[in-house]
């Protein structure tokens, strides 16, 4: 049995331009080896999924088809393993004379736990265990304060970001010269689990393209906002499992669109905020905050998320989001201030729902956005600010083209009357805010926006 090298694929579901494949096959050429393509299901992850009919599995299991597809000209295959990551890793060093296991950085709490939990496996063994960074641009303490200090307003951080961004941070990895190391196998390629085996059904879905949409992203500070029109990219589940390259997308941002460009700045950020406040994945990063008394109202929650609020564009995007897994981001922040402010709801209530639903969703992000919406993170939207849903309407859906396909009953008596007055729900909110912060100086945080 000869040495291998491991290269373990997780958000970074491609071949070309992967920052911690690159150097395991340039490792494994240098070094007379060669690398076994690994990816794990892991059951830490799939066993907590209660819809069995989950997009962003089925969306996995296709693209290791596409990476098993493009191995095999290479006289190689992708091992995929479907169990708790610790034990798999335990089962192949009993399989394999591992000499070292390559893959890319992850930011999550339970990615980084996993990530020390496997490596202290390793180490124990005398393997190594290499990540390197792949799924952003700047990472950890790479863009910080003049005092050392993570960036916890966005604006300064982008600042900073587009100071240091050069033509070798976005540099391409060339994967492909060295696919000749890739492990040779001489049987049928591996066999990869059916989702049937692992519990999951086939939904047969169209997902979007991963080709970069030009006209889009040249015209996408005009188009951005306005969801019947084809004007956002779809590209954000492509950055979420890593089947198309970060630097790539950047690099055509400098060339087409800084507006754009500032998009990819927010992931990021939060991907940063995340990393530096793991805290925030349960509790609001403006601490105060988790004094406000929520409503607890699971019936309202309920016809939210079956988009039944009487508000046409709020259950336009509530209905969008739950039959294709997808929301247009104007909306998202439409029925995000709608759930927390207007319904004055958990905003917890919402990303968990969102993580559910999302074919895109991304922790980071994710939380990011919603703790905006609710006022409670860090750079927020400041808490006396409510969406109208009205006016958004009436802004970025005139026609309401967007609203009529997917509330086609709009106009008739089927449609339910709003399930809150506006003007209301707004003093309600404020109020709630304005009680919950005053002993540590709301009302004078108010005055300084």
């Amino acid at each position: 049995m000869k040495n291998i090298i491991i290269f373990w694929f997780r958000r970074d579901l491609r071949l070309s331009d992967n920052a911690g494949l690159y150097h395991a096959l340039k490792t494994a050429q240098e070094e007379g080896l060669s690398v076994l393509p690994l990816f794990i299901f892991d059951r830490a992850i799939l066993d907590n999924l209660e819809n069995k009919r989950d997009r962003r599995v089925e969306y996995i299991h296709r693209a290791l088809h596409s990476i098993a597809d493009g191995l095999q000209p290479h006289q190689s295959s992708l091992l995929v393993r479907y169990g708790f990551p610790l034990a798999v890793w335990e089962q192949l060093l009993e399989e394999y004379r591992i000499h070292a296991v390559f893959t890319n950085h992850d930011y999550e709490p339970y990615a980084s736990e996993r990530d020390a939990a496997v490596e202290r496996l390793l180490e124990a063994r005398g393997i190594g265990f290499h990540t390197f960074k792949d799924q952003v641009i700047f990472e950890k303490n790479e863009i910080l304060t003049g005092d050392n200090r993570p960036y916890t307003v966005f604006t300064p951080y982008s600042r900073k970001w587009k100071a240091h961004l050069s033509d070798s941070v976005v540099r391409a990895y060339p994967t492909e010269q060295y696919f000749s190391a890739f492990e040779r196998i001489a049987s049928a390629p591996f066999p990869i689990p059916t989702l049937a085996e692992m519990g999951f059904e086939a939904l047969g879905e169209a997902f979007p393209d991963s080709t970069i949409p030009a006209d889009i992203v040249r015209h996408y500070d005009r188009t951005r906002d306005f969801p019947a029109e084809r004007g956002t990219t779809r590209l954000s589940v492509h950055l979420r499992f890593g089947t198309v390259s970060v630097r790539e997308l950047v690099r055509t941002a400098q060339e087409l669109n800084e507006t754009w460009l500032n998009e990819l700045i927010w992931r990021d950020f939060y991907q940063q905020i995340l990393w530096h406040f793991p805290r925030v994945a349960h509790e609001s990063f403006k601490q105060d905050y988790d004094r406000i008394e929520w409503r607890r109202d699971t019936a309202d929650f309920q016809r939210w998320c079956e988009g039944k609020t009487g508000y046409p564009l709020v259950d336009a995007g509530m209905r969008e989001l739950n039959a294709t897994g997808f929301m247009h981001n104007r909306v998202r922040m439409v029925v995000a201030s709608f759930l927390t402010k207007h319904l004055l709801l958990d905003w917890r209530w919402g990303e968990r729902y969102f993580a559910q639903q999302l074919l895109d969703f991304d922790l980071a992000a994710n939380n990011g956005g919603w703790q905006w919406a609710a006022g409670t993170g860090c750079d927020a939207a400041p808490y006396f600010r409510v969406f109208n849903p009205a006016s958004q309407q009436e802004k970025f859906d005139p026609k309401r083209e967007y609203i009529k396909r997917w509330v086609p009953e709009i106009d008739s008596a089927d449609y339910p009357a709003p399930m809150v007055d506006h003007k209301f729900a707004r003093e309600r909110a404020l109020s709630t805010y304005k009680q919950a912060l005053k002993p540590s100086g709301g009302e004078i945080q108010e005055k300084l926006f």
